[in-house]
């Protein structure tokens, strides 16, 4: 499975109304539970106009003192901040006729990005098209917001930025031997698998002291969840994104799913849902993310 398929959205399941029999909650952290750090701009920026196409790279200019600069985004961006910023893209598909009307000074993309003939329209239009690196760990995020500091001239403001979030992520580890397996679940789209190394999940697993099973034992990023995985895999915790929690029909629903229930997670209803665009961003929010997921991870093993 490619990686980016994460960032899918995918419409709410009619499951979301959760059967009366199961009162079990999950602990939930939404994007209002998160801040994302800034700094206070101290460069002069080299470009006027900005088109982000890059997950998470909006929020990283917004934090560079940048906001201004952004005159279109991707349907990724999804940060109150960013409500003022039109979306150039039908689901996360780039329409190229709305980017070029915008006439930016450049358009920010990752490998993600596409289809490629919308890509290849806006550089025939005479548009610069950059494309920064991807985040799939806490030690990707400085090069990232390094190369988008560079792009739009904010290189000292940039360099603040990390020092800051770099402080920040120090913070929030804490010492516990829990072990946590984070699951990818679209139920409607029959999509059920359990992370490995290099899901994204395991980096920030392990920024808070605590063990991924899944990064543990299994050999790819995403591998299909089976109860014979999961049960050998014995979490304590069960990590999900929001939707993938819904689409299954809640706490009640998951519990169901093959080899939940044999597990110390799902016996307890040790169940930690994210919103599905703050969990894999890797940006200014990250941080506080992490100190949230510290906070949930002592709370939930209270059950």
């Amino acid at each position: 499975m490619r990686r980016w398929w994460v960032f899918g959205v995918v419409t709410a399941c009619v499951l979301t109304a959760c059967t009366p029999a199961s009162k079990a909650q999950s602990i939930t952290i939404s994007e209002s539970d998160v801040s994302a750090i800034s700094v206070s701009n101290t460069d002069a920026f080299s470009v006027s106009r900005v088109v982000v196409l890059a997950n998470g790279v909006a929020e990283i200019v917004d934090a560079l003192g940048g906001h201004k600069l952004l005159v279109g985004r991707d349907i990724s961006s999804t940060e109150k901040s960013m409500a003022d910023v039109p979306i150039v893209t039908s689901g996360h598909q780039i329409i190229s006729e709305k980017v070029v009307a915008l006439k930016p000074d450049v358009v920010i993309i990752d490998a993600s990005s596409g289809p490629k003939a919308a890509i290849d329209q806006i550089k025939a239009a005479g548009i610069q098209v950059v494309q920064t690196p991807e985040s799939w760990t806490l030690g990707d995020i400085a090069p990232k917001v390094s190369a988008v500091a560079n792009l739009i001239g904010a290189q000292n403001t940039g360099a603040q930025l990390i020092s800051a979030m770099q402080a920040a992520f120090h913070k929030s580890k804490i010492s516990t031997k829990v072990r946590i397996a984070f699951l990818y679940l679209r139920g409607t789209s029959s999509i059920y698998l359990i992370g490995g190394p290099g899901s994204g999940a395991d980096s920030l697993i392990a920024a808070i002291g605590a063990t991924d099973v899944g990064a543990a034992t299994l050999p790819h990023p995403f591998n299909t969840l089976t109860a014979e995985a999961l049960v050998a895999a014995k979490p304590d915790v069960i990590l999900v994104m929001s939707k993938g929690l819904e689409s299954v029909g809640g706490v009640s629903g998951l519990t169901k799913l093959p080899g939940i229930a044999q597990t110390s997670a799902g016996k307890n209803s040790r169940i930690i849902d994210v919103d599905d665009s703050l969990l894999l961003s890797f940006g200014p929010r990250t941080p506080s993310l992490v100190a949230q997921l510290s906070k949930a991870l002592v709370e939930v093993m209270k059950k």
